[in-house]
This record gives C-alpha cells, structure tokens and sequence, in this order.
C-alpha cells in the first residue's frame, strides 16, 4: 500500500511537471534593432511598427539603435550589439557596401543577421540570415508602366519627353534598384529621355534644392521621377516657387506613399506615388520567432504593395497609417 501511495505521488509530480513545460513561456530573446536614421515619415512609420511589434510580444526583449544617417554609428550599434551576445541583430543598410567585416564579426559570434527594408551588397548577402521588404526594382518598373500608360491617355506618347530624377542616398538599395526599374520599362520608350539626375537623399529640403537646381538649368522638363515622396513633395515646392504648377506643368512620380503624398496628388500636384510599405515590424517578429523556433527561413520575404494616382488616393487615404 505504501508503494502504491508512492507511485502515485511520483505519477502526480510527473503531471504537475509535464503541465509547466507543456505551458512554459517561450524563452526570451534579445534582439538588437539598428535603424539607419528618421529621414522621413516612411522612416518614422518602419521605425514605430517594428518597436511596437516586439513590444506587443513579451517573449522579446528590443534594444534600439538610431544612426542618424551614418553609417559608422550603425557599425559601431551591430559591434555593441554582438558585444551583448543578443540572439539577434536586425538592421537596414544605409548604404550596401561596408558591412562585410561586421557582419562576419557576428558569424563568428553565431548570431544571425536579419535584415529590413534596405539590404547589403551582393557579396555580403551570405553573411545575413534573410531580408524583409519591398522589391524596389519592381517599384522602379511600376513607375514607368504608369508614366506610360498616362502619356498614352494624354496623347502624349509619342511626343520627346525629357525626364528629372531626383535620386535617394547614393549607394542605397532603394536608390540603386528603383533607377534600374525605371530605365527598363524606358527601353520600351526611345522618345523618354532622362536629362539630369541628383540625389536629393531621400529628404524634402534635399529634393527642393535639387529641383531647384534643376529648373534653373533646365526650362523643358515634362516629368520629375523621385525615389521618394519626400523629395517629390520638396521639389513641389520648388516647381511652386518657379511659377509652375507640379502635377500639371510638371508630371510628379513619388514612392512610398506617405500621407503627405496622398494629400498633393487630391490637391492635383502630384500625379502618382508608388506604395513601398513601411509596416514591417510583425513581419519582422514572426520572422525571428520562427528562427527561435527552429523553423526554416526564406532567404526574401516580400510585403504586399500598391500604386495610387487620381483615380484611387481619396478613396484609399481615410486608411492610410503613415
């Protein structure tokens, strides 16, 4: 009998034990977020959704870097972040080129690199774990699909069209894939030429003193191609300045699609912006949850995106979140 009591004491702790691991809390990871600046309201937006994602999830623990646009303090946060042995480290590249060492410096601290929004260069891209973002190639693509189809609506399309370009920071993945999107869909078109382009680095007052730049050079422009809308929306300004007005005088093609955006093309100074999503961070968290978990990662995770014009931005503003 007293064997008996036993076994059923020992069988009780066993259920007891069984029950806590089967409920235990998953263990808490540290995960090190470097962020290349707050340039813009798509800065901010990725920023705040990828805080507020590993917020919502008690299980990790988020150490926050801003670089403030230099790429030496984004090294020198990754270097901090391996020196605290975190689980893993999350960055968007300022620039592609520069990051190889650092990132082998985490290989051989075994963390795993995930990147977002901007990627590293080609020959660095073994050293990092995946990417989450956008296509920036296929925006650049979209671009000129649209261009097309409203010259062609307009009666334009066989006509010269000289073409601006206002270019973001110079090295960066957007910068560099959107110029190559764009000039493939102008391959189809021999009449579109692009006659000057600068960086304005991806800032309103940059894309304003280029545009100025550019209108003072330059009095036949049909068209202002920006990397992002915060440049279209400064170089708004300047055409304003000019005596000119964007949106009719100027054809103006954004991206990202901020809300600023949204507000010029229903007041008609903007003609189009490109969608590039900056709501990354539950992407983000369901991608180092699943690595924690053991699970198999994508080497690309894409976001799901649109384009808006006249046609669509009124209807669709009420829900923008950036």
């Amino acid at each position: 009998m007293r064997n008996f009591r036993k076994t059923l004491i020992l069988i009780a702790a066993a259920m007891v034990l069984f029950s806590a691991s089967a409920f235990a809390k998953p263990k808490t990871w540290v995960v090190g977020f470097s962020q290349e600046g707050s340039e813009s309201e798509w800065r901010t937006a990725d920023t705040i959704s990828v805080q507020n994602a590993f917020l919502a999830d008690p299980s990790f623990d988020l150490l926050y870097s801003d670089a403030q646009n230099k790429q030496e303090n984004q090294i020198m946060a990754i270097r901090s972040f391996i020196a605290r042995r975190v689980n893993c480290i999350l960055f968007t590249a300022l620039v592609e080129t520069g990051y190889g060492p650092v990132l082998e410096e985490a290989k051989r601290a075994g963390i795993p690199v995930v990147m977002i929004d901007r990627d590293v260069a080609k020959e660095d891209r073994h050293l990092r774990l995946t990417i989450i973002g956008s296509d920036f190639m296929k925006e650049g693509e979209k671009a000129g699909i649209w261009l097309a189809n409203y010259l062609k609506e307009k009666g334009m399309a066989d006509k010269p069209i000289n073409i601006v370009e206002l270019q973001g920071t110079v090295g960066s993945a957007p910068a560099i894939e959107r110029a190559k999107g764009f000039r493939i869909i102008m391959k189809d078109h021999p009449n579109w030429q692009i006659t000057r382009s600068q960086s304005g680095d991806f800032t309103t007052a940059g894309g304003k003193a280029v545009m100025e730049a550019f209108l003072k050079e330059d009095k036949n422009i049909q068209v202002l191609f920006a990397h992002n809308d915060q440049m279209a929306l400064g170089a708004e300004q300047a055409i304003k300045e000019a005596g000119l007005q964007p949106g009719k005088d100027i054809i103006v093609i954004g991206m990202d699609g901020v809300k600023g955006a949204f507000q010029a093309i229903m007041n008609g100074e903007q003609n189009c912006t490109v969608e590039c999503n900056p709501l990354l961070g539950p992407q983000a968290v369901q991608a180092i949850r699943d690595l924690r978990d053991g699970k198999k990662i994508p080497p690309r995770i894409w976001t799901i995106e649109g384009l808006f014009d006249a046609t669509n931005a009124a209807a669709a503003f009420p829900t923008r979140q950036y």
